[in-house]
């Protein structure tokens, strides 16, 4: 055997004698008999650390790995320790998809084991329940076993023997002489994964972090893909304030492992700081932890997310079980005062909304008449020469929150609609809304879910007299998939009263029943300033008249995109409305009638440029083309609608 630097027993590493002797004196304060729980009598660890999520000072409890395979064939890094105070490993199997399991961890004064290698060629690693100090023992023992043979390929390297040394020193809390160890195995080894790793969790324990990266990041540039020194370099970078590439990093272990203990609390908090609610509430959902420390601060920020998405009282469930959690802790104080502004925030909140818009707009087709055709004498009939006109519009909308209570809110509501057509006056339109709400907030896993049932009356008149009387009843669920996704279904029912002037065919009787059933979905990106929608809406209409009973498809495509400049937001929807009607039209084609059942393509385009000039005022301008294509002449036409027109919210 080749000669070694002594070690501080006074012999050196490759002595049969001194192993052993390391090896008992190792395993004294840990024997325990077969089957007997191992670690029984380990001593509590130190649970003290810094609460304050960003704080440069590192708490040893939240620093943990899990390793998958380590780098030049040495053996993969593992530590799973229990936590609150036993040193027991919990019995693991790599296997497809555990449920929340142990992870590896290190705190402070604690170390985590050497893994075994693979028992066979399909690498299917078993991890076994045995301490730290036992693992680093056995280790020294199997070295003091191949020392006295004569197998001279089976031994193992000096650098190995400095790792087990500062192992077991590490265990002991002795954070210099560990260091002393792994810094003797990398002078000989520079690249010696698990020397690097563990002298990274030594200085980590000393609140040396920016000693430790530089040793972490070594140690990730030989092993990507071990995730123990992952997530350890991300808890360096962590409290070094070093926040964005500690996201980067605990974003890709978190990817792989969800369920490492306090890993959703790092990768949430993260998300959290820069405003991405949503995904810090999914990973404090998915996150686990058995540190109760690390609980509370988990229901603390699970609060202020849910908060931040407008679901106060979820968010003063959540602070107050993080009371319940550790009502002695530093944090009680804050997180019960958090959980009274949280519930008078929603007291507080606004209960009166209110928005009110004025414009002018050009019409280029007031009386929606029909596109020529060379054969249609009706056609020819409604073609007016007057079609087109200047106008005014006002519309005014009112709000108001009467009933709040737990995750209930009822709103009444107020609408009005005007236009006047300065050329065509007998087309002028005046329409009355009134609503009430009643809507509910949940939470279907870590997804806001708000479901609402609305019923709805309208009073259309057009040209002074009156119109239209619509009744609507609808139940709509939004849900909130993350902070990228949103999902809006909806039904709706509708009863139709239109008034007849004269004598009118049965046939051509409007009123009627329609049905209509929806989807639609939202793609966000950057916190909603951009947005991409897309739907599909069926419905069928029952009208008395048998001319106007038809089942349609609305398909919807939708887009919103803020300029970086004065947050000017460009708006575009497109809808596709196919209707195929039941019957055979009684009127057309004029030559042919009663023989041919009607089929329109209602193409409708939206544009719409807002500008906010702040105050709560926007300045805007819309352009809104429809495009009605059908098989029966008179209702094929084109209009085009100008507006510009400002607005006020309140």
């Amino acid at each position: 055997m080749q000669s070694r630097r002594p070690l501080d027993h006074g012999r050196g590493p490759g002595d049969a004698r001194s192993l052993r002797l390391a090896w008992k004196r190792a395993r004294a304060p840990e024997r325990h008999p077969p089957g007997g729980r191992a670690g029984a009598g380990a001593r509590a660890p130190d649970a003290r650390y810094s609460a304050r999520p960003g704080a440069a000072r590192n708490r040893g409890g939240a620093h943990r790995g899990h390793g998958v395979a380590a780098a030049r064939g040495l053996r993969s890094i593992r530590a799973a320790v229990r936590a609150a105070g036993a040193r027991e490993r919990a019995l693991e199997r790599e296997s497809g998809s555990p449920a929340a399991r142990r992870p590896s961890q290190h705190r402070a004064h604690q170390a985590g084991r050497l893994g075994h290698p693979p028992p066979d060629r399909r690498r299917r690693a078993e991890r076994i329940a045995v301490t730290g100090r036992g693992l680093a023992a056995g280790l020294l023992a199997s070295i003091a076993v191949l020392a006295t043979a004569d197998v001279a390929w089976c031994q193992p390297s000096e650098a190995d023997v400095f790792v087990a040394e500062g192992i077991l020193a590490l265990e002991d809390k002795k954070y210099d002489e560990a260091l002393e160890g792994f810094r003797r195995a990398l002078q000989r080894e520079p690249g010696h994964v698990e020397a690097l790793y563990y002298a990274g969790v030594a200085l980590m324990a000393q609140n040396k972090a920016a000693e430790a990266a530089p040793l972490l990041e070594r140690a990730r540039r030989i092993s990507p893909e071990e995730m123990a020194v992952a997530y350890q370099l991300g808890l360096a970078y962590f409290s070094l304030n070093r926040y964005d590439e500690a996201q980067v990093v605990l974003e890709h272990v978190f990817r792989r492992d969800p369920g490492l203990d306090s890993l959703g609390y790092y990768v949430g908090y993260l998300r959290y700081r820069k405003g991405d609610h949503q995904g810090a509430l999914q990973a404090f959902r998915a996150g686990r932890t058995t540190d109760p420390n690390i609980a509370q601060l988990t229901r603390f920020y699970t609060g202020l997310a849910l908060n931040a998405m407008g679901m106060s009282r979820q968010a003063a469930a959540e602070v107050e079980q993080a009371l319940r959690l550790q009502p002695a802790s530093p944090l009680a104080g804050p997180a019960e005062r958090l959980r009274q502004s949280f519930a008078e925030s929603r007291d507080a909140e606004r209960r009166l909304h209110a928005s009110l818009r004025l414009g002018g707009f050009f019409d280029d087709n007031v009386n929606a008449r029909p596109s020529a055709h060379p054969s249609s004498d009706t056609v020819n009939a409604l073609r007016r020469p007057e079609n087109q006109s200047w106008g005014e519009l006002a519309s005014l909308r009112l709000e108001y929150d009467w009933l709040k209570t737990g995750p209930w809110t009822s709103t009444v509501g107020y609408s009005f609609f005007t236009t006047y057509n300065n050329r065509l006056p007998s087309f002028n339109i005046i329409d009355h809304l009134g609503t009430v709400t009643v809507s509910r907030q949940d939470l279907l896993g870590s997804m806001p879910l708000i479901s609402s049932v609305q019923y709805a009356y309208e009073y259309l008149m057009l040209g002074g007299t009156e119109l239209l009387q619509r009744h609507a009843a609808s139940i709509y669920s939004t849900l909130v998939e993350g902070p990228h996704n949103l999902t809006n279904v909806i039904f709706k029912a509708e009863v139709r009263n239109f008034v007849e002037k004269g004598q009118v065919d049965s046939e051509q009787f409007q009123d009627g029943n329609n049905y209509m059933l929806g989807l639609l979905h939202v793609f966000r990106f950057a916190q909603d300033r951009h947005l991409l929608k897309l739907g599909h809406q069926f419905d069928y209409e029952s009208a008395q008249g048998s001319n106007f009973a038809y089942l349609g498809n609305r398909f919807i495509v939708g887009a919103q995109y803020t300029l970086p400049w004065y947050n000017v937001r460009l708006i575009y929807d497109f809808s596709l409305h196919r209707r195929n009607y039941l019957n055979k039209n009684t009127l057309f084609p004029e030559d042919d009638p009663g023989t041919r059942k009607r089929q329109d393509d209602e193409y409708t385009h939206l544009l719409r440029v807002e500008v906010p000039v702040g105050g709560g005022f926007t300045v805007g301008a819309d352009y809104q083309g429809t495009n009605q294509r059908s098989n029966l002449a008179p209702y094929t036409y084109t209009r085009s609608i100008y507006t510009l027109s400002v607005s006020y919210t309140y």
